[in-house]
């Protein structure tokens, strides 16, 4: 029955586009987090606490929290395509004390409002799938980040949008990325890139 329900949601979702913030109690519930800890995931990061870094799909802020607590003297941008999710973010971030974080809503296809080389870390978990122009994101993703940067995408069962490491691996490659490694399983995956210095 419930694998019934997860795969009706992942169709709709599939169909049409983000996955609606109406539902964002699925996303940030404590069953979750038997698969996926987020503590673990962000360790891939490996945030020193100075960093600028970019989530980018946020979501509810299953992620943002343990983003911000690990920055003592860093920031934290939130970018989404809905804003209703930012506000769930920003509710969460409040509530747990946050207040190192900035919220920006957008297509992930188009330019972001950052300045080129704005941060160290760029952080995507099962988000790429659902945009339209993967590439174009990816690239301007390396124009927001600095040589150098980090570049860490999580992928997980059951999103229907699910990248494999390759198909990861050719977007961010095209794109001035290089490979640095990646945690697989039937579960999750979390690849991690580098920003190429400019030649």
């Amino acid at each position: 029955m419930a694998q019934t329900w997860l795969h009706a949601l992942a169709e709709h979702v599939r169909r049409n586009g983000p996955f609606p913030h109406q539902m964002a109690f699925i996303l940030d519930n404590r069953l979750r987090r038997l698969w996926v800890n987020p503590d673990e995931v962000i360790d891939s990061l490996a945030l020193t606490g100075s960093e600028q870094v970019l989530e980018l799909g946020p979501g509810p802020g299953f992620f943002s929290v343990e983003i911000a607590r690990r920055l003592s003297s860093g920031r934290l941008e939130l970018f989404d395509v809905q804003p209703e999710m930012l506000e769930k973010a920003r509710r969460k971030l409040d509530s747990a004390g946050y207040r190192n974080v900035g919220f920006h809503t957008g297509e992930a296809s188009e330019e972001f409002p950052f300045h080129d080389g704005s941060f160290d870390v760029a952080f995507l978990a099962a988000v790429l799938g659902e945009v339209p122009d993967k590439s174009a994101c990816v690239r301007s993703l390396a124009r927001v980040l600095k040589p150098g940067g980090l570049l860490v995408f999580l992928e997980m069962f059951p999103d229907p949008d699910r990248l494999s490491v390759h198909t990861l691996c050719q977007l961010a490659e095209a794109a001035g990325f290089d490979f640095m490694d990646a945690q697989q399983s039937p579960w999750k995956d979390i690849v991690r890139f580098k920003r190429r210095a400019a030649s």
